[in-house]
């Protein structure tokens, strides 16, 4: 009889213990239907809100093109990156304005820049290897990991590498616009080239550093003292579409009415010209490369610059168009990882002394 009993209590204890899991579990369950009900009401309350933030305050969208995040690297050290043979100067382009300068010599020249100052850096602009200015995209610094291999690409070729930050970026001072961006690289090659003396002298730009390069070299052309040669990596058809395929935008973008925020927002007074223009007037010797499977710059969008291109320079000579494989997965930034791409830099420069 008292085992009866016994079974019956530890049933019951079963059943009770079994109640108050299930109404943990539901418990449990509630409070993450909760959890997630107030997260879809908060992304949707963010998505709705978002364009308004961005009409009434239009220097947001400064900032979401021009992110010149400084991340905490010292810049003035570039030797703790693992640039050696790498000299950190600032110049003033105008009053007020200082730009972060890194000047990477030939890898050849690595043991004789060993504890030499600004001075020798400079001087050695004149030596008579080609000399490339790299103008870098719209995010970050001359610290970017990217950054950094592609002046190592431009140095083990045996080439000066001139990186710059533009106002605001980095360590620079001031703050950026289009059209400001164009004046510090306009100061930049105007400086490089008087040290230089007569050496190749190749504007690099990449992303919305495309924008400025070509900007610059109408500029140049039309000043009579042109670059020897351009080099377009990841260039697009005009620089609104870069503008929302940032990616803090991009989402917005798919969606119709989201252009209103945008395109009403007052532009700029002196906003650059569209690469797609400034190629129809730009003679000199241009070398593009572009990844198919960039996401930021569709491959569409190179074809079509090159198409533009060919057309100004009546020569297939002048003009080439490099692409890398969808399947190597370089997208925007890493066409410096492809093997053959020393080789291509090599054979453009090449062709600029023959």
């Amino acid at each position: 009889m008292r085992r009866r009993v016994d079974e019956a209590v530890g049933l019951g204890q079963a059943k009770e213990k079994s109640i108050k899991g299930k109404a943990g579990e539901v418990q449990v369950w509630s409070l993450w239907r909760l959890w997630l009900k107030w997260t879809l009401l908060a992304l949707c309350v963010l998505y709705v809100v978002t364009p308004f933030l961005l009409r009434l305050f239009p220097g947001i969208v400064q900032h979401l093109v021009y992110s010149h995040v400084l991340y905490f690297v010292d810049l003035s050290r570039p030797a703790d990156l693992g640039l050696n043979h790498t000299a950190n100067m600032y110049l003033t382009p105008e009053e007020g304005v200082t730009l972060g300068v890194w000047h990477t010599v030939p890898e050849k020249k690595w043991k004789e820049a060993q504890g030499k100052g600004l001075d020798w850096y400079e001087k050695s602009l004149g030596d008579g290897s080609p000399v490339f200015i790299y103008l870098h995209g719209n995010t970050n610094n001359r610290a970017t990991p990217h950054r950094i291999a592609t002046a190592n690409v431009i140095s083990s070729l045996g080439y000066h590498a001139v990186v710059m930050d533009y106002r605001g970026f980095g360590d620079s001072t001031g703050e950026p616009t289009g059209s400001r961006l164009i004046i510090d690289a306009l100061y930049l090659y105007h400086w490089v080239r008087e040290r230089s003396k007569g050496s190749p002298l190749v504007i690099w730009g990449h992303s919305i550093g495309t924008v400025v390069t070509t900007n610059l070299a109408v500029k140049l052309q039309e000043q009579g003292n042109p670059a020897d040669g351009v080099i377009l990596e990841g260039a697009f058809t005009h620089t609104l579409q870069k503008r929302y395929a940032h990616p803090f935008a991009w989402y917005y973008w798919k969606f119709p009415y989201i252009q209103y925020y945008f395109l009403s927002l007052p532009k700029e007074k002196k906003a650059p010209v569209p690469n797609d223009e400034n190629l129809k007037k730009m003679r000199t010797p241009l070398l593009m490369l572009h990844a198919e499977d960039d996401q930021v710059a569709p491959f569409k969008m190179a074809q079509e610059l090159y198409s533009i291109a060919r057309e100004a320079l009546k020569s297939d000579k002048r003009i080439k168009l490099v692409s890398f494989e969808r399947s190597l997965r370089y997208g925007h930034d890493e066409v410096y990882r492809d093997p053959a791409l020393p080789g291509i830099v090599r054979e453009f420069v090449q062709t600029l002394a023959a």
